[in-house]
């Protein structure tokens, strides 16, 4: 009948601070360099995006702060350093149209989730352009009307009944 797409699994790792810290404005899928056994830690969900940023240097682009546990049941070739920077796989005019949009005022390259296409490790990162206090209490508030007003044409549903 139905039958599921093996192409893409469940995001394995997500940073949730990522959309109320940043308006995303673009985004882009990287591949992920990883030695050892950190895909069989990622693919155990023992991966933490939270404090994960990117930087570009020397036309290349690297994931730092990303947390990813060493492998149990690892040998002698699981990384030492869980946090250390990992390069990131992007065609070169990618990288350099990043590069430009990411050196305008108040944008950053932001890491958004990694899982896997194909049996590859692959990272989404994002442009984004900070929020500050007054820009999140509006989300907030917007937020909250548009649960008001589910709850209310819920109600109102379940009164026509």
């Amino acid at each position: 009948m139905g039958k599921k797409d093996s192409t893409f699994d469940k995001p394995l790792a997500q940073n949730k601070k990522a959309s109320h810290d940043y308006f995303i404005e673009d985004t882009f899928e990287a591949g992920m360099v990883l030695t050892g056994t950190e895909i069989k830690s990622l693919r155990n969900g023992r991966a933490n995006m939270g404090d994960a940023f990117a930087t570009i240097r020397n036309g290349e682009i690297f994931l730092h702060n990303m947390h990813i546990s060493p492998f149990e049941q690892g040998n002698r070739h699981n990384p030492t350093d869980p946090t250390r920077a990992r390069k990131l796989l992007m065609h070169k005019v990618q990288i350099n149209k990043l590069y430009g949009l990411s050196r305008q005022e108040g944008y950053t390259i932001v890491p958004l989730k990694v899982y896997t296409r194909n049996g590859y490790a692959k990272c989404l990162i994002g442009l984004g352009r900070g929020k500050k206090n007054y820009d999140k209490r509006d989300v907030a508030a917007k937020k909250d009307a548009q649960r008001e007003i589910q709850r209310a044409l819920k109600e109102k549903q379940k009164v026509s009944y």
